[in-house]
């Protein structure tokens, strides 16, 4: 994928400008929002990699004000859609919305308009976009550029809860293949792929902004259990002004940790999703507006919250991955100043996150019996695929998606047509294999959350090097950067200056500072090599211990001094 390049002044940069003072009296653009507008201003395809705050949502506002014909943005939530048009009208942008929100009414004249070309912005959910129906109405009135707004949603949510994402090529296929644009706060290479792939994105201009917020002032704190977690909670709330998030990993918890939170008189909130929609509503609106201290909640909240002053995220529970992680505290600190981010680390937490990846993916016997389905020769529609085999729709979506980007099968219209058997046994395997993949990735995943947890080393630079970015220095806006700092202060105040050589010197410091200053030769990463086991990765600093994956022969702690960097 070519990277984007800073152009000098140009018609479209100069044009756009224009564009920003009048309706956003914006004077000058932040970072990357000129190199993605210039793409898709240009017929190119685009993803952004932005982080939450640096004004992903101008880069298809601006130019939906100077194409043709429409702009489309696919939207994952009710609230986020809501929020977005509100804010479009502000600026005084003709926009549209097709939800379930819209009354019969309504829905006929907002389709109306869409059809005669009215709306210069309109937003869908990928359901909505999937419907056929729908699809023809916006084909009518034309699209010029198509957003995907969230786009890691496709890699987290399409393969499980709502492949509805994974239609999401056919649908744009059959708007005319308009240029399109994927916005995201984080993506590894691994989603980026992904999302490339699962799109249809045709040589797309990658503009990567960087992950860094040094105003989220990050920290970890090892918790024995229940107890000891609310505790610390209840520590963090008192040390803590202004509004914040809980995130916990279960309905279950939410309620739980609600009802404690009121009892200790702490003015709380709680938001998942088994609550009703016009409760979900009315809290999120409430909290909002400054009602609340906290609200405790699901990962079902926050994406596209756009309340600049939340002075904290804790996560009670960890999460599921670092690119959720980084999605949930990219919530706090949007104004920028400075903002708690506490992770209540408890290593028993694992088993729920364990737990749910459990039977996320479709697995491998589903995967066969579909395939054999269509090959049989078999034209039909979904609801007969889960008649005839017993497997869950939302399965059968994920599988029928999958069997279209091999080539294997054709969807038009609803309905399902075989293009082709696999052509070798191997290429049967690899469509069969692929969710089991994506299930070990999804563990290695959780297992890098874990290593962030128990990291004594910058936080920031293993979130750097987990996104693909270069190491870097040091960010000091982390608890492992402060204690190290703090450290080295009281090494020099103990150590006796005089006439001696460095191996005495070193002697006299005390352990944590060799500590240090030993494993800040490795780093995450970093290939090594053992006289017995060979050459490996470092996956783990603690102390002066490398935890270094050898492959074959498994990953083995080691003292920093028994290993050397490998070419």
């Amino acid at each position: 994928m070519p990277k984007a390049e800073k152009s000098t002044s140009s018609p479209v940069e100069r044009e756009s400008l224009r564009a920003a003072a009048e309706r956003f009296d914006i004077r000058r653009f932040r970072p990357g929002q000129m190199d993605v507008m210039e793409a898709v201003l240009s017929g190119k395809d685009a993803l952004a990699v932005m982080p939450t705050g640096s004004g992903k949502s101008l880069t298809f506002q601006i130019p939906s004000l100077l194409l043709p014909k429409a702009t489309v943005i696919v939207s994952p939530l009710i609230s986020l859609m809501q929020d977005q048009v509100e804010k479009a009208e502000e600026a005084e942008i003709e926009s549209a919305k097709l939800n379930s929100t819209l009354s019969a009414a309504e829905e006929r004249q907002t389709r109306d308009a869409i059809a005669e070309g009215d709306s210069k912005l309109i937003y869908v959910t990928p359901e909505r976009l999937e419907n056929a129906e729908y699809r023809a109405v916006l084909r009518e009135g034309g699209v010029s550029l198509l957003v995907v707004d969230e786009a890691h949603c496709i890699s987290q949510w399409g393969h499980d809860f709502r492949p509805a994402y994974l239609a999401l090529r056919e649908a744009i296929r059959e708007l005319g293949r308009p240029p399109v644009l994927a916005l995201t706060a984080t993506a590894t290479p691994e989603i980026q792929r992904d999302i490339t792939q699962q799109l249809g994105l045709k040589d797309p201009v990658v503009v990567d902004t960087g992950i860094e917020r040094p105003n989220l002032f990050l920290e970890v704190f090892r918790t024995v259990n229940g107890l000891a977690k609310r505790e610390r909670m209840r520590s963090i709330l008192n040390e803590t002004e202004g509004s914040g998030i809980i995130y916990v990993a279960t309905v279950r918890t939410a309620n739980e940790l609600y009802e404690w939170l009121c009892a200790e008189n702490v003015n709380a909130a709680r938001y998942h999703g088994k609550m009703k929609t016009k409760e979900r509503e009315q809290v999120q609106q409430r909290f909002m507006d400054g009602e609340f201290h906290v609200i405790v909640a699901t990962k079902a909240f926050g994406l596209g919250i756009d309340k600049p002053d939340i002075r904290f995220i804790v996560h009670f529970n960890f999460p599921d991955s670092i690119e959720s992680y980084y999605q949930e505290i990219g919530r706090a600190g949007r104004d920028g100043k400075v903002a708690r981010c506490p992770l209540l680390y408890r290593l028993e937490d694992r088993r729920i996150q364990g737990y749910f990846l459990g039977g996320k993916y479709p697995r491998r016997e589903h995967s066969q019996r579909i395939y054999n389905i269509v090959a049989s020769g078999a034209q039909g529609v979904t609801a007969e695929l889960c008649a005839a085999s017993g497997i869950p729709k939302r399965k059968i979506k994920v599988i029928l998606s999958q069997l279209e980007g091999s080539g294997i099968i054709e969807r038009r219209g609803g309905r399902i047509k075989c293009l082709r058997a696999f052509a070798t046994p191997e290429e049967l395997h690899a469509f069969l294999s692929e969710y089991e993949q994506r299930h070990t990735s999804d563990r290695e995943r959780l297992d890098q959350m874990m290593r962030y947890a128990e990291t004594t080393f910058c936080r920031t630079r293993f979130l750097r090097e987990y996104f693909g970015e270069a190491s870097g220095r040091d960010c000091e806006h982390c608890d492992n950067c402060r204690a190290h700092s703090q450290r080295e202060s009281q090494s020099a105040a103990e150590v006796v200056p005089g006439p001696k050589d460095g191996a005495v010197a070193a002697k006299l410091m005390p352990e944590a500072v060799r500590t240090a200053r030993a494993a800040r030769l490795f780093h995450i990463g970093d290939r090594v090599r053992h006289r017995r086991f060979g050459t490996g990765q470092v996956i783990e600093i603690t102390g002066q211990n490398l935890t270094v994956d050898f492959g074959h022969a498994g990953c083995k702690q080691i003292r920093h001094q028994y290993v050397q960097k490998a070419a």
